[in-house]
């Protein structure tokens, strides 16, 4: 499932964030890349150990949060610290497949990445290209959001990132491992889930509501682990 998520950041919190990053040191985007990727990533990214990173990513972990269509899509059980990174001057990032396994530098936290996000912190109008390009079972989707949205979908997912030939494309990217590790399970409880909530704003007296919802909890307990 890819899902758009808008609104994640309000307008006040992404210039917050972009005032932050404007004054941070970047590096090289290839420290966190594996063998595979490294050969195809070509882009700028905040430290996992910086301090503005860990703090823009403590304010993005609690947006999320607060995020029902998120909570309900991801399911998550652990979300890795998020990151930042930037493309510019026709900077890219070629097809790749993101690991398994991703482990926070310099700390015991780890998870398997079962969803992939990218929330974007750059307006539409502020860079040409850098669509990010993801290839599933139904096709191949570019997506290029407005500042403050965000995209959701499998890590499993071939996906690159199209060189951006003006302006900067600015970015968090993170990671997150769901009690429903399994898509098409967690696709069908989401898709459930809309229903009942749809339904219950029609007719919340109905007694659908109540045994669709009995339905989804036990789905729920049939597949999750946490």
């Amino acid at each position: 499932m890819l899902l758009h998520i808008p609104d994640v950041l309000t307008q006040e919190q992404v210039a917050y964030c972009r005032q932050k990053l404007e004054a941070a040191e970047w590096v090289d985007g290839r420290v966190t890349a594996g063998h595979q990727s490294a050969r195809v990533k070509d882009n700028q990214q905040l430290p996992e150990d910086h301090p503005v990173a860990q703090e823009l990513g403590e304010l993005i972990v609690a947006a999320l949060e607060r995020s029902p269509l998120f909570m309900t899509a991801a399911l998550p059980a652990k979300v890795f610290p998020p990151l930042f990174n930037r493309y510019q001057g026709g900077q890219s990032f070629g097809n790749h497949v993101d690991n398994a396994i991703r482990q926070a530098r310099g700390t015991p936290f780890r998870l398997r990445t079962d969803l992939s996000a990218t929330l974007f912190l750059a307006a539409q109008d502020e860079y040409d290209g850098g669509e990010l390009v993801v290839e599933d079972t139904y096709g191949v989707h570019s997506v290029k959001l407005p500042a403050g949205n965000l995209i959701l979908y499998p890590a499993t997912s071939l996906h690159h990132v199209r060189p951006v030939t003006r302006g900067a494309r600015i970015a968090s990217f993170f990671w997150i491992q769901s009690m429903v590790r399994d898509d098409g399970e967690r696709t069908l409880l989401f898709d459930l889930d809309m229903a009942i909530q749809r339904i219950g704003g029609e007719a919340p007296d109905h007694p659908s509501v109540i045994g669709l919802t009995s339905v989804y909890h036990n789905l729920l307990r049939r597949w999750a682990e946490v």
